[in-house]
């Protein structure tokens, strides 16, 4: 399926949905953000069948940020550049994050800017060896956005935050998985193929529990031990009302692969 500058193509259970700009590298303009809401629209309406998505970029890059194409001939103290931000890039990192079935970003090249914040959302983040992490707003003038500055205290601490953010530096693929920023590293060209595989395997599990251990995992870092606690309650209720928990437990006790079925 061709979208604004958004490719979504269906693997079985997969959705892989492919920023899709060259040109500028994947950079996001408002016309990507409409295509990329109209691919999550028809990933929710394939919701029973969707259970993983794979977020990746077309070509040598993962996503360099907000197209700035235009942006020079504004004048100072009239723009407003946070405008687009409540319109078209919360709204989509909104959905992501309430996504109903796992997420992985295989960043395959530059990760700049709300690109980083893209990877980032990733519920398992996979990267090209050749591929890098840049907070680029300083560099602009303008000041981290699209989630950075909460996603990435959470992810390596507050220091090395601070700094990639001041100081504008490239954080090497290597470097980030020495961080914990992202999961693994894979040469370039094992990349899609190694996320594919993930993906696969996350989409074959039990994927009601999947989609509640992300929601507990995003819920933690603001809720208390008794707030968590109360969570997970609630989610091992779910889960445990599901068709895929008789089936796990019947498989463990036959000694067999479990067969789950996503109900």
């Amino acid at each position: 399926m061709q979208l604004k500058h958004v490719t979504l193509d269906f693997d079985g259970p997969v959705a892989i949905l492919k920023l899709d700009h060259q040109e500028v590298m994947n950079a996001v303009s408002m016309d990507m953000l409409g295509g990329l809401a109209e691919a999550l629209d028809a990933i929710d309406e394939n919701k029973a069948e969707v259970r993983c998505v794979v977020l990746t970029g077309a070509g040598r890059a993962f996503c360099t940020g907000a197209n700035l194409q235009g942006r020079n001939n504004q004048k100072p103290g009239k723009s407003n550049a946070g405008a687009s931000l409540e319109i078209g890039f919360h709204p989509f990192l909104r959905r992501l994050r309430n996504l109903h079935c796992p997420l992985v970003t295989a960043v395959n090249g530059p990760a700049a800017g709300a690109g980083m914040s893209f990877a980032m959302m990733g519920d398992m983040i996979l990267c090209a060896r050749s591929s890098y992490f840049l907070q680029a707003f300083r560099r602009i003038g303008l000041v981290p956005d699209c989630g950075s500055t909460w996603l990435l205290p959470r992810l390596i601490g507050r220091a090395r935050s601070v700094e990639l953010s001041l100081m504008g530096e490239r954080l090497s693929a290597e470097k980030a998985l020495e961080w914990g920023l992202v999961n693994r590293v894979y040469d370039d060209a094992a990349l899609m193929e190694e996320a594919m595989k993930l993906a696969h395997e996350l989409a074959n599990g039990p994927t009601i529990a999947l989609s509640l251990i992300r929601k507990l995992y995003w819920e933690s870092p603001d809720n208390s031990f008794e707030d968590q606690l109360n969570l997970e309650f609630e989610s091992q209720r779910i889960a445990g009302a599901a068709e895929d928990f008789k089936e796990g437990v019947t498989a463990f006790l036959e000694k067999r692969p479990a067969k789950f079925k996503g109900r």
